[in-house]
């Protein structure tokens, strides 16, 4: 069936070409078909078409699948919370994702490196055309076999009694000194050495730094306590690391390990992986804390003791005044209980009764103030919404054009009006100018020295300098002399 959807797929859907009936029995011959006279019509397939018989193939055909590879390139989205990475072997590599939501059934977060077994199906991602592995379920390859390695030293160390309940040695009230063996690179130290300083700042903290994952890490922790036990002066020690899978927390699970912790001659804390992971270590040891944190607070538990039974004391304290106060209440009430407390009693209830009138006359009051304060509210957002300022605008803009085609017809009417004016009065005074009698042939006589205009013979003397002003010029000329008319 796989065959024939491959067939169909990468065939465009075109069935071929039919076989001559009776061709496939023996001894029957099979007749040629003439070729058709038109050449067949090619189906062209779009992109997004293409993507959906894909992903319905893909998806439907390999829905649900156990696939083992190792881990490679991880990363987290934090904005996302998925997982995307590439299970590979030493001949093919397939892209793979973990959504948030199916993270829930993994117990630990892959690595690269990490040998896995990934339950799931393919998947089309259509925007790019990518083929990826959605894994639904995680394990570790293998964890079978380290488990049942786990039960079988958990018992053979059960049989010697290295967790009997009486070889448990209590933790001292107030340490001065505690050794941690730990990595120094990690979270785990800091989340220590905060709690620590915040509970019981004057604690001396002794660090031995030592690989708590991969090969090798075994020996260097059982190395980090014994040397740790060597130095001496030591009130605890702190074994830890953060959590992980079965496999990231093996080095804890080692028959070493569990020796050296079992030697010691100090108290032993194993603080290793999360709350519900459990190894030989938090077996082994004195005591066992669900975190690195938690065991920091476990070590100055002592001093935190102290406090609480101060604070206890206090409360008693409290207490007892509390008893004191309600002892010394009662004996006021009863004071105030006899007959010459009650025309007090009386005026106070009276008082009462009036505050309450006043107080619900405020709230009437104030409630009315309220719903006006709304209802006006209410008027002015109905007026404002029915207040339309665009409409309002338009009609102003247009109103304030037409008072400009106004202003500018009023002005234009009135420049023309003056220039009308000014023309005939110009006509007029042209009428009345001297100068027009020059063009008819008369003349004007001016005193070159006063420059006043000659009217009788009488004001020239012979020789006088004369300016006649006749039409187009000025002559300049003397006086012979004068004569009066007859």
């Amino acid at each position: 069936m796989a065959a024939m959807r491959q067939r169909d797929l990468f065939s465009g859907g075109e069935p071929g070409p039919s076989r001559p009936r009776g061709a496939e029995r023996p001894g029957v011959r099979a007749r040629s078909v003439p070729p058709p006279a038109t050449k067949p019509r090619r189906t062209t397939w779009t992109v997004s078409e293409l993507a959906d018989r894909m992903q319905g193939s893909l998806e439907t055909e390999f829905f649900d699948l156990w696939v083992e590879g190792e881990v490679s390139g991880f990363k987290a989205y934090p904005g996302s919370g998925h997982w995307y990475f590439t299970l590979k072997d030493d001949k093919a590599a397939v892209r793979a994702v973990v959504y948030r939501l199916d993270q829930k059934l993994t117990r630990f977060q892959p690595r690269d490196g990490m040998v896995v077994l990934a339950r799931g199906g393919l998947v089309v991602y259509k925007p790019r055309g990518e083929v990826q592995f959605r894994a639904k379920l995680l394990e570790p390859a293998g964890q079978g076999a380290l488990q049942a390695a786990f039960e079988q030293l958990k018992e053979k160390l059960a049989q010697e009694g290295q967790f009997a309940a009486e070889r448990k040695r209590p933790l001292p009230r107030l340490p001065r000194r505690i050794g941690v063996v730990t990595s120094p690179a990690g979270a785990v130290i800091r989340d220590i050495l905060n709690v620590l300083r915040r509970r019981y700042a004057n604690l001396e903290v002794l660090l031995y730094p030592a690989r708590v994952q991969g090969e090798g890490a075994a020996e260097e922790v059982a190395a980090g306590v014994r040397e740790l036990n060597r130095i001496g002066g030591l009130d605890v020690l702190i074994v830890a690391r953060g959590g992980g899978s079965l496999e990231d927390l093996q080095a804890f699970n080692d028959e070493g390990v569990a020796r050296a912790i079992a030697a010691s001659a100090v108290p032993v804390i194993s603080a290793v992986g999360h709350e519900t992971d459990f190894t030989i270590a938090d077996f082994v040891a004195d005591l066992r804390a669900p975190t690195p944190s938690a065991a920091a607070e476990l070590v100055v538990q002592a001093k935190a003791e102290l406090q609480a039974g101060l604070h206890a004391l206090e409360g008693r304290l409290r207490a007892a005044v509390t008893r004191r106060v309600e002892t010394l209440r009662h004996r006021l009430l009863r004071a105030g209980a006899e007959r010459v407390f009650e025309a007090e009693r009386g005026r106070l209830a009276r008082l009462e009764t009036r505050l309450g009138h006043l107080d619900g006359r405020a709230r009437a009051a104030l409630t009315r103030g309220l719903e006006r304060a709304g209802e006006r509210l209410r008027r002015g957002d109905v007026r404002l919404a029915a207040f339309q300022w665009g409409r309002r605008r338009a009609a102003l803009e247009e109103r304030l054009r037409a008072q400009d085609r106004r202003l500018g017809s009023a002005i234009a009417a009135r420049i023309e009006r003056r220039r009308e004016v000014v023309a005939r009065q110009v006509a007029r005074l042209e009428a009345l100018s001297p100068l027009k009698v020059l063009s008819r042939g008369y003349a004007l006589v001016f005193d070159e020295r006063s420059g006043r205009l000659v009217r009788q013979p009488a004001e020239v003397a012979a020789g006088q300098r004369l300016r006649i002003r006749v039409e187009g010029g000025e002559l300049r000329a003397a006086a012979l002399g004068a004569e009066e008319e007859k």
